[in-house]
């Protein structure tokens, strides 16, 4: 019997990227799996208590990637809102997004996903978080389903350079996993303030996570879409409208008849404002 042959190199990645491993968090590899003790046996592994733990053992905060403590969640949240406040400029933004240590999303993805687009355009999309492709280019919609945005702002008579597009998280989650609540508040802050400097006149929500974080909607996308909400700047009031993301789009097409009235619906509003 001819002994299997090992895979190669590439076979592995290739095996590694189809089952979702798509990113590396450390340099090095780890064995979790060794243990310079001896491992107990079966019988003994049954019969062992596990051991007891306090809240005190559990750790208070998260390395961050340079060595230096990650803040804690309430203080990560406040120390957001006031980098944000003062900031001038998007450039400005930018900046202090990139020396901003408090959200752990910052460690584990490749550069910082900003926005694309005219940041004088009337309307402004928003997105959830930045995918494999986005975190590569450092661009938001670049990938498969910013190939279909960039069809449908297209269909309306619109491109990049007539749009001006962001996420609420600036950076890629692990394995385009969904952000939790705690990254999600430490990011709103600064999609906030990049909404007021751009200042568009029509805001829109792709998918129902942009939705309920910017315009406060608890209902789902499927029922809200199409709908025309207010967002508040602090400064003015803009026409928010929600519709569907592009990579739902992409998993149900049946959906993309709705999403083409939520463009027409723009369309309109923006020759009615012009």
């Amino acid at each position: 019997m001819t002994p299997e042959r090992a895979p190669t190199v590439s076979q592995l990645l290739a095996f590694y990227l189809e089952a979702g491993v798509d990113c590396a968090l450390t340099d090095e590899p780890v064995n979790r799996l060794s243990d310079p003790d001896i491992i107990p046996g079966p019988r003994e592994t049954a019969l062992a208590k596990p051991p007891k733990t306090t809240p005190a053992a559990i750790p208070a905060s998260i390395p961050a990637a340079r060595g230096e403590p990650m803040a804690a969640p309430e203080a990560a949240i406040q120390s957001a809102r006031e980098a944000a406040r003062t900031a001038p400029t998007l450039e400005v933004l930018r900046a202090l997004l990139e020396n901003f240590d408090g959200c752990a999303l910052k460690s584990t993805a490749t550069r910082l996903v900003f926005a694309d687009g005219n940041p004088q355009a009337r309307i402004m999309f928003v997105g959830e978080a930045p995918g494999r492709e986005e975190d590569i280019e450092g661009l938001p919609f670049v990938g498969r389903s910013g190939k279909l945005l960039d069809r449908m702002i297209s269909a309306i008579g619109l491109d990049r350079s007539s749009a001006y597009i962001a996420n609420v998280i600036p950076w890629r989650p692990p394995g385009n996993r969904t952000p939790t609540p705690q990254e999600t508040a430490i990011c709103l802050p600064f999609i906030c303030r990049q909404i007021e400097l751009a200042d568009p006149d029509i805001l829109v929500c792709l998918g129902g996570p942009a939705m309920q974080t910017l315009l406060g909607i608890k209902d789902g996308i499927t029922r809200s879409r199409g709908r025309w909400f207010s967002y508040q700047t602090g400064r003015r009031e803009i026409r928010a409208l929600a519709t569907f993301h592009p990579a739902f789009l992409l998993r149900s097409p049946l959906q993309k008849r709705f999403a083409w009235r939520d463009f027409l619906a723009l369309k309109k509003a923006l020759a009615a404002s012009s």
